[in-house]
């Protein structure tokens, strides 16, 4: 008797992404995971609700997927915080939520045969226990923790994966060591906040990070997202976790504004000079590391004076990689009860922060000209080999996926 097939579609971070690899490796012992819905016998759809226009594709995808008729299974943050709206696109799909991934093969086994499953609650098993399929070969997605300690007024995330609960270092590094035996050579350490990482049981995220020096291999670690409201109680272990020749030297410290009045709106419990001396104390240790940060242009209450403290702190920091939001507020959460902005003045400033970012980083790039050194090779785009440096700089390659090789950049 055939397997049944599954398709599993899925958006959002890398914490959404090792969900998907996490559901592929538990349904991949009783079904055949399919490349296409419409190969399949059940699809599910891994939901994001970070921003709006994320949610909207959302619902597009939710109602497509439903036109099918194929039992459909809504996993992820939608699942979690806006379930109502799920059930009113397809009554009859099934909900798992993002920390219940460890039970998607009974929903799965129940959603084939007609029966509606709703799970939301937590796991019994830390993730980084839980068998995965990876999607790339060479990278090895590890999430550390769940949840986070955060109170930020806009995020919608936080009220879908919760308080933080992290996972026991020796989990993390016997997760490692299983990694590097199936030829993973790149490591991404992830979480919703890794910056708090081990805050609830006694630990720090450069305790973690010290650790990885006891595992044999040749690899390297990107570490992920960071808020500076913890990073900057322990900076300096930070960046001598960070000389660890393994440690990736890139950073995603996101500030989301450069008007501290904004920052206290937003409750993000740092200032801006609180980022601006992070980001000095790793130049200065670190001179060619990649900073990559997020700025939210148009949140509410935001004057025209705020925007322009956020556009001089892109002109002075200079970061690497901004992420720019346009405010959305999102249901639930408190800058949602805010007077919001018109669309029109977001649109205008999201529009000339755009600009200034395209600049600098442009002009970011230019520093790499002519650089030469060892690259990891991590993929194959458009038929071409492309890996990273110790910087995280993506440079194509001559290689194989997982051979470590000689790069340079070009003028």
């Amino acid at each position: 008797m055939s397997k049944a097939r599954v398709f599993i579609e899925t958006y959002g971070c890398s914490t959404n992404h090792s969900d998907s690899e996490i559901m592929k490796g538990i349904l991949s012992r009783d079904y055949s995971i399919v490349d296409s819905p419409s190969e399949s016998d059940l699809n599910i759809i891994n939901t994001c609700i970070v921003k709006t226009p994320t949610e909207n594709r959302m619902k597009f995808r939710i109602r497509e997927l439903s036109k099918s008729k194929r039992p459909l299974i809504v996993a992820g943050c939608m699942s979690d915080t806006e379930k109502k709206i799920v059930e009113r696109i397809n009554p009859n799909a099934s909900l798992v939520g993002s920390n219940s991934v460890e039970n998607i093969g009974a929903v799965v086994e129940k959603t084939l045969v007609g029966e509606r499953v709703v799970l939301l609650e937590y796991g019994k098993k830390a993730k980084v226990e839980l068998p995965k399929m990876r999607k790339n070969s060479v990278i090895d997605i590890i999430q550390v923790a769940s949840g986070c300690m955060g109170s930020c007024s806009f995020c919608q995330t936080r009220l879908a994966r919760g308080t933080l609960k992290s996972y026991p270092p020796k989990l993390i590094y016997r997760s490692m060591e299983k990694g590097l035996s199936e030829g993973c050579k790149e490591f991404w350490l992830t979480s919703q906040d890794m910056g708090c990482y081990g805050l609830d049981i006694g630990l720090s995220l450069p305790q973690l990070l010290d650790g990885i020096s006891g595992i044999d291999g040749k690899f390297l670690v990107r570490v992920g997202m960071m808020n500076p409201t913890h990073v900057r109680d322990f900076i300096d272990q930070l960046i001598s976790s960070y000389r660890l020749d393994r440690i990736f030297k890139f950073l995603h410290l996101p500030v989301q504004s450069g008007s501290d009045r904004i920052l206290r709106l937003m409750e993000r419990n740092y200032k801006v000079d609180d980022f601006k001396d992070i980001v000095g104390k790793f130049r200065r240790e670190f001179p060619s590391f990649i900073l990559s940060t997020d700025m939210i242009v148009g949140f509410p209450g935001e004057t025209a004076s705020d925007f322009k403290k956020s556009m001089g702190l892109v002109k002075k920091v200079r970061p690497d990689v901004v992420n720019i939001s346009a405010f959305g507020s999102r249901p639930g959460t408190k800058a949602a009860g805010m007077e919001q902005l018109p669309m029109a003045v977001i649109r205008d400033r999201t529009s000339e922060m755009s600009a200034l970012v395209k600049d600098v980083m442009i002009s970011q790039n230019e520093r790499w000209k002519g650089w030469e050194g060892e690259v990891l090779v991590d993929d194959v785009v458009r038929g071409r080999a492309v890996g990273r440096n110790r910087s995280y700089k993506q440079v194509f390659v001559y290689g194989r996926p997982g051979e470590f090789t000689t790069g340079k950049i070009y003028p």
